[in-house]
Order: structure tokens, then sequence, then C-alpha cells
């Protein structure tokens, strides 16, 4: 399982450009998954890769950034180290592994769709909407790949969203919020729980950040475990 290529496919920025055996994405600002460069090879010139990447992004008025995972070259993480880069949002990578049963059924009553609706991308955003004015091209990421979008309903309120995208036998699982009113209700069980049942893919895959152990301890009860991890270089 290529986690640094599941995570490009699922999360498609919408202008991107190949050089030299790596993916420049930009999408806006949004979220530094698009916004970044997928180092997936060897660079002839390393020096002249990085000035490239620095410039297609100055171009667009963002800093430069790089997805460190286990894809990128030797070398690159301590070459962007010593070129003053900072290291930033270190994210692990948790799997559900093949051969497990059924998904434990929600609990309760989870709406599932194959597009979001408003009130799903609301209360996405007002919970993970940290990019400016970028709410479009958040929606434009989020549909550039089939996916299922789920949520906890109350008084036509989404308190708890997810989002899972069928990949090659696997679900990749991403978006998942809840409304700070809302927590500690297991509401992010129960979303997640729903996604698994209908994208019934026979392993699936999540990312959070190293940080955010609550989110971890409620992937851990569903089976889910880590396996790996990745950062971000930022300047």
């Amino acid at each position: 399982m290529n986690v640094d290529l599941l995570v490009h496919e699922a999360w498609p920025a919408y202008e991107q450009h190949a050089h030299d055996g790596w993916v420049l994405r930009y999408a806006g600002g949004v979220t530094k998954r698009a916004n970044s460069v997928l180092p997936l090879g060897v660079p002839a010139d390393l020096g002249a890769a990085v000035a490239t990447a620095e410039t297609f992004y100055g171009e667009r008025g963002q800093r430069c950034a790089f997805s460190i995972g286990t894809s990128a070259p030797a070398g690159l993480d301590a070459e962007l180290e010593r070129r003053g880069y900072d290291l930033v949002d270190p994210t692990v990578v948790m799997t559900l592994a093949r051969g497990r049963g059924p998904a434990a059924a929600p609990g309760r009553v989870v709406r599932v769709e194959e597009r979001p609706w408003p009130g799903w991308l609301e209360t996405w955003w007002s919970v993970d909407g940290r990019y400016g004015g970028g709410f479009e091209e958040a929606e434009r990421i989020c549909t550039g790949v089939p996916a299922l979008y789920a949520a906890v309903e109350e008084d036509g309120v989404a308190l708890a969203v997810g989002r899972g995208v069928p990949q090659d036998g696997t679900l990749g699982v991403y978006c998942m919020a809840t409304r700070p009113e809302a927590r500690r209700r297991g509401l992010a069980r129960a979303v997640l729980r729903a996604l698994l049942r209908e994208g019934a893919a026979p392993s699936a895959y999540l990312v959070t950040t190293r940080a955010n152990v609550a989110a971890q301890a409620v992937y851990r009860g569903e089976g889910f475990e880590i396996t790996g991890g990745y950062h971000y270089r930022v300047r």
C-alpha cells in the first residue's frame, strides 16, 4: 500500500505539473495535501528541482511545501532542512488490516450520499476550514474523485461528517470532523462505521496528525493501527 500515492489520488489538486519525477500540486492554498510537492523520484539535479518548485509556488503566492513520506528520495528531507525549511504537521498513517470481519453497525442513523450536500460541507468547513476563503476550492477537491459522504444529523444539522474514497481494494477515510458541541457522543465512530460498511473494501486507511491522540484512540477502537507516517517541509 503506497499511502503517498493513495493520498495524492484521493485528495486531488486541480492543478498538477510533473517535473523530473515530482508532482507540483496547487489548489488555491486549501490544505497542504493539495498544495505541496509530491517527490516520487530522484531528480537529475536536486537543487534545480527544488528551485523549480520554489518558483512554481512563488508565482502562485504560496509558500513552498514538500510532502515527505516513504516515496521521497533519500537525502531530500535533510537538504530541505539545510535550506531552512520547517518541519510541520507530522502525520500518522493508520490502516485496518485485510481479513477483518464486517464493519460494526453504526448504532445510530447515518446519512450516506455520493455527493456532499450543503450541510455536510458546512460542518466539515466549520471544523477544518483553516484556509481563509477557500470553501469553493475545498468542495472542488472533495468532488474531484468518486467518494461517499456520511453524516449524523439532528434537526437538519450535520453534527459529525466523514468522507470515504474507494481505491483499488481499499477505502481511504477523510474529512472526519465533529462539531465541538457534539463531541464525546460517539458520533465520529458511527460515521466511520457507516463509511466502512458502505465502502465494503477489504482494507481501509486514514491519516491524522500525530498530535491528535483523541482521534487516534477512536480509530484504534475500530481496529486501526499506526503503520507509517509523513510530514511536510515548508518555507
